[in-house]
């Protein structure tokens, strides 16, 4: 299948290829800052509307409303409310948040200028992954050129009646932190756990205030709805899931990278954009959001990659993080070091993630040694049953998910780690994409 330049849609991409394109003056240069002039002409209540009638959906794996999420706010009561955006990407295989806020910053301050005016905000925050440094020093210069720039700051506006202040925020580390009210708790220099609910943040959150948060390419998305209108938004993108969307393509692919395409593009598609499975092997499995998502294969490769069309195949199209296996690789091998991670990150809170994913990994790691017992298929199924939908958050259904759609489409596999290793069944240095030295596998 050819494509043409039309399936792509560069729009937070788009300046990843011009000279210094981090800088306000390249931004500026391309219509930045355009959405939040002519959104500082409307009233709020108007830019909500705009957000809604959009479609926008939350980027950030939720697939929420942007719009709506904004309309939960109370009433204004006289006190602070508050824009968080979460900026901790964390979920194996992702990597979409931190090329933007490396490449164009300046889409995400003016997204957060957008967003804390609708929705009444003086003060926001961005919460990020504290390792990536150099990203947090891009932020920082980011916000500090705005700011000289009478962007943001103390009366901003044409009538100057517009007020706002944006704190980077470096956190350290934590896949929890992911987690919207963990995140909050982090903010506020608590341990990072997840918050009973309700209330939500929208009623309390930040400080017990009114606080909205969303992801950074949602916020990043903005301006663009702003600045060219709805309908150019909209013209994206299938009915439900409207817009464009930043697709991470790694793994067994010649050519792995970020794809920024209008939702509803095929896995075939992005595969083929990205030179296509290595020469001599065949696709084995993919996931279409990170590892948290249940795995397909290659009979789902012409899946819309939409939010209802990937549901309806079983899975969640969540974070776009397309990782693409080959016939080389070990379906018990990954999702045991899967595993690892979410055992790893788990905060202890609750039962079901603390125990369950403890014994999990145990399980994974007989049958990836060939030691397992012809229990532990149903031992797997059994405990990965009792920690979905039965955890504090998210993170112990992420770490049942995995298991559960692996065991359901390579059973066999699983079965034959109760004799033999998988690394005597599939080799490292088959599947490996790199050798040793840096150079890429001539497996």
């Amino acid at each position: 299948m050819s494509y043409t330049v039309d399936t792509l849609a560069p729009v937070l991409s788009d300046l990843w290829d011009a000279e210094r394109a981090w800088t306000l003056e390249t931004y500026r240069s391309r219509g930045g800052y355009e959405g939040l002039a002519s959104a500082l002409t409307m009233a709020p209540g108007d830019i909500v509307e705009a957000v809604k009638a959009s479609g926008l959906r939350g980027r950030g794996g939720a697939g929420f409303p942007a719009g709506l999420k904004w309309s939960f706010l109370p009433p204004p009561d006289g006190g602070p409310r508050y824009l968080v955006v979460n900026a901790d990407e964390s979920e194996p295989g992702t990597c979409k948040d931190i090329p933007v806020m490396m490449g164009n910053p300046h889409s995400l301050i003016e997204g957060v200028a957008i967003t804390s005016y609708a929705i009444g905000c003086t003060h926001a925050f961005i919460y990020l992954r504290g390792e990536v440094v150099h990203v947090y020093r891009r932020l920082m210069q980011a916000v500090r050129e705005a700011r000289e720039a009478g962007l943001i700051g103390q009366g901003v506006g044409p009538n100057g009646d517009f007020d706002l202040e944006i704190t980077v925020h470096a956190g350290a580390g934590a896949y929890i932190c992911g987690e919207e009210t963990a995140l909050l708790d982090s903010l506020e220099g608590l341990r990072g756990q997840p918050r009973l609910k309700p209330p939500f943040p929208a009623v309390a959150g930040l400080y017990a205030r009114p606080t909205v948060v969303n992801n950074v390419e949602s916020i990043a998305s903005v301006p663009g709805i702003l600045r060219h209108g709805v309908d150019w938004f909209t013209a994206m993108g299938t009915e439900k899931s409207t817009g464009h969307g930043l697709f991470s393509v790694s793994g067994h692919v010649k050519n792995p990278g970020q794809f920024e395409a209008p939702l509803g593009i095929t896995m075939r598609e992005l595969i083929e954009m990205a030179g296509g499975i290595r020469e001599g092997h065949t696709l084995k499995f993919w996931t279409p959001g990170g590892s948290s998502t249940p795995i397909l294969t290659a009979a789902e490769l012409d899946v819309p990659l939409d939010y209802e069309s990937v549901g309806a195949a079983g899975s969640m199209l969540a974070t776009r993080a397309l990782q693409v296996f080959d016939d080389t690789t070990s379906v018990v091998r990954v999702i045991s070091r899967w595993t690892d991670f979410y055992q790893h990150e788990s905060c202890g809170k609750c039962t079901p993630c603390r125990e369950g994913t403890f014994w999990m990994k145990q399980v994974m790691h007989r049958l990836e040694a060939g030691q397992g017992r012809s229990s532990d298929i149903d031992l797997l199924l059994d405990v990965s049953a009792n920690i979905a939908g039965r955890s504090f958050c998210a993170l112990g259904d992420a770490s049942a998910t995995p298991i559960q759609s692996g065991i359901k489409h390579f059973r066999e596999e699983f079965e034959a780690g109760c004799h033999t290793p998988a690394w005597e069944l599939f080799p490292y240095e088959a599947s490996a994409v790199f050798s040793e030295a840096g150079e890429r596998s001539a497996a």
